[in-house]
């Protein structure tokens, strides 16, 4: 059965399910890519890449209507303090934006606020490819949209770890996402990458332990399948399986594999 609120209201429908979720990850901005990971029936969400990935509001725009056509959730990441681009996303239709380096309380204040409609927020009003995707009318939609359009902000730093009961305190933050990758340089001073090493592993668990305690929800960029069921089994809600640069550049070495024997 459809969700009430059609693609843009699936995100929340689903995570209230309590199933573990993987996204997609896309950082080439062609919509048509952003079509066929979201025709993957293993995938129950699309993420489009605005800070490392090439898309912008405008391939943002050409691809939500691909995705939701496909019954699935666009969720956006914008490039480090963007967030005037925030309610122009939600405008479009995605079901949740994710903000990059958010290590502070004010920062989750300005992200929110940007976000949510008053009283949670100051977004101003002018949804309308939102509302066709939707399926609501505009009062309908404006009485829901702060529980559908979600915000998840990134902790990917020592400070923002350090921070992390305050941001997830905030009116307005309905969850965090973890960048591994990121994390663990911030962690070792830049002396290394691990994202799957036991220092990043613990702020891991102790990021998802005060998420839980904040009855909020949590998100972390996995890079392989092995890794992403784990961090399923240990309660993440929304996990991102790989690139699509890395699946299209796995797909081509296992084909090549086979051809060259």
């Amino acid at each position: 059965m459809a969700e009430r609120g059609g693609a843009v209201a699936a995100l929340a429908a689903r995570l209230r399910d309590g199933r573990p979720l993987i996204t997609a990850w896309s950082g080439i901005a062609e919509p048509a890519v952003a079509g066929i990971l979201a025709g993957e029936p293993g995938f129950d969400a699309v993420v489009l890449d605005m800070q490392h990935g090439a898309h912008d509001v405008a391939s943002v725009t050409r691809s939500v209507p691909l995705v939701a056509a496909r019954g699935k959730p666009t969720i956006a990441r914008v490039p480090v303090g963007a967030f005037s681009t925030v309610s122009r996303l939600f405008d479009a239709g995605v079901s949740a934006v994710i903000a990059p380096m958010v290590n502070s309380v004010e920062d989750a204040r300005l992200f929110a606020s940007f976000a949510k409609f008053p009283p949670l927020g100051e977004r101003s009003w002018g949804p309308l490819p939102a509302l066709a995707l939707s399926g609501l009318s505009a009062d309908h939609y404006l009485k829901e949209a702060n529980g559908l359009c979600l915000t998840l902000a990134m902790v990917e730093t020592r400070a923002a770890l350090d921070a992390i009961d305050g941001i997830l305190g905030v009116l307005g933050i309905d969850g965090v996402f973890i960048g591994p990758s990121d994390l663990s340089i911030a962690l070792s001073g830049g002396a290394g990458l691990d994202p799957d090493g036991a220092v990043t592993r613990a702020a891991l668990d102790h990021a998802l332990a005060r998420t839980r305690a904040a009855g909020k929800r949590i998100g972390v960029y996995s890079q392989t399948g092995p890794r992403t069921r784990e961090l399923a089994g240990q309660g993440f809600d929304l996990i991102a399986l790989a690139s699509d640069v890395a699946l299209l550049r796995a797909g081509v070495q296992a084909a090549l594999k086979e051809a060259r024997g």
